[in-house]
């Protein structure tokens, strides 16, 4: 361990080095990330007339208190206005570089934005238009990033709807634009009800692709779901996967037990999406402290920080670190951990995550660390 890093543990980082920090972004979904204003200048644009509020900071604060439900049904519910002002190719692109620029500022250099392609037809565009407005989105904001001094790099994960019929359509587009901006494959929506194994056929034709896929579990129904999108599905990364508390048992002296589902999921590194902000909000978990993250990291799981939605959960990544490191007291170390699993646990190639995690993660930590200690000495010992 060296000198800085000894020097300091146990020390948690501030709001601004939080932010500084380079962070890594593996669950957040498009239509859960626009800015209020962004709604309500797209609703007045397209003439859609239903949203809640019109002035940008009250439909922010609507947005939070509709997802305070505590209901992960009720959660979804909020997406019916923004997916309603994101219908045409214009929208699309709007939305996607604000993502990457929004992202970038708060320290995000790698990011997974997800989002449901049959969720934006209602405007006449079809699947590969929704696609390529995205992605070509996502480059502007990324161009307009460096622009600002940030970096990043965002990377697409094509959401199928597990209610619905066309995972396997969802999945072969996925492939079609693997090598054009898109990493990957996910279903979303209900849990309970629509099970993975609904969609089998999508997951089976990525398995023979040798592509990627994550699948919501975990989240609100529990153990089954966990073990349906492993064991049946093939699943890479949890998203979520919150619940797989349920199969660990912690004793008053604060040892613990791990059933054999959540020793499968430690010990094959399984990715868990973790996203706390949103897990209180839909009854995941019943205050940051008590978030299962706590345990999940001290027993060494694949654990990852991660926002959900943004605008819904009145939320960024700095906010969840400053809301992990306040309930856990997680120094910049810890911090760093998280952030090298979620790069170990991207869709990109091994080589690009190993050099994002030796060219941009471990030196951005190291220099927070150093000018900490070097305000901490006055400069002595970091000079000597």
């Amino acid at each position: 361990m060296t000198e800085t890093t000894n020097q300091t543990r146990g020390r948690t980082p501030g709001a601004d080095q939080i932010r500084r920090a380079p962070k890594v972004l593996l669950h957040d979904h498009l239509d859960g990330g626009l800015r209020p204003a962004t709604v309500v200048e797209l609703a007045r644009e397209q003439g859609y007339e239903d949203l809640p509020e019109t002035e940008p900071a009250a439909l922010g604060r609507w947005f939070r208190e509709a997802a305070d439900s505590g209901s992960l049904e009720r959660y979804l519910e909020t997406f019916a206005h923004t997916c309603a002002v994101m219908q045409t190719r214009e929208a699309l692109f709007r939305v996607a570089a604000e993502c990457a620029e929004d992202l970038a500022a708060d320290g995000v250099v790698y990011a997974e934005v997800r989002y449901a392609p049959e969720q934006h037809l209602t405007g006449g565009l079809g699947l590969e238009e929704v696609v390529e407005a995205v992605n070509e989105g996502f480059r502007e904001g990324e161009r307009r990033a460096r622009e600002n001094g940030h970096r990043i790099r965002v990377g697409a994960l094509l959401t199928a709807m597990r209610h619905a019929a066309r995972s396997l359509e969802i999945a072969e587009l996925a492939n079609r634009y693997r090598d054009l901006g898109v990493v990957g494959f996910d279903i979303a929506g209900a849990e309970a009800g629509f099970p993975p194994t609904r969609h089998l056929d999508a997951f089976e034709y990525l398995k023979r692709e040798n592509n990627h896929f994550t699948i919501h579990a975990g989240e609100a129904f529990g153990l089954p779901s966990i073990w349906q999108a492993l064991q049946w599905c093939g699943a890479d990364r949890l998203g979520h996967g919150v619940r797989i508390i349920d199969d660990i048992q912690v004793a008053g002296d604060g040892t613990a037990k791990l059933g054999r589902l959540a020793a499968y999921v430690r010990d094959k590194r399984v990715p868990l999406e973790l996203c706390p902000t949103s897990n209180l909000q839909t009854g995941a978990a019943e205050s940051y402290r008590e978030h299962p993250i706590g345990v999940l990291r001290e027993l060494g799981f694949r654990a990852t920080v991660n926002t959900d939605n943004r605008l819904m959960s009145g939320t960024s990544m700095s906010t969840e670190f400053e809301r992990l490191v306040e309930a856990f007291g997680y120094t910049l170390d810890d911090m760093q951990w998280f952030t090298v699993n979620a790069m170990k646990s991207a869709f990109i190639p091994f080589d690009e995550r190993l050099a994002m995690i030796n060219d941009v993660i471990k030196p951005g930590y190291a220099e927070l660390k150093s000018e900490w200690l070097f305000r901490e000495t006055g400069g002595g010992a970091a000079q000597g």
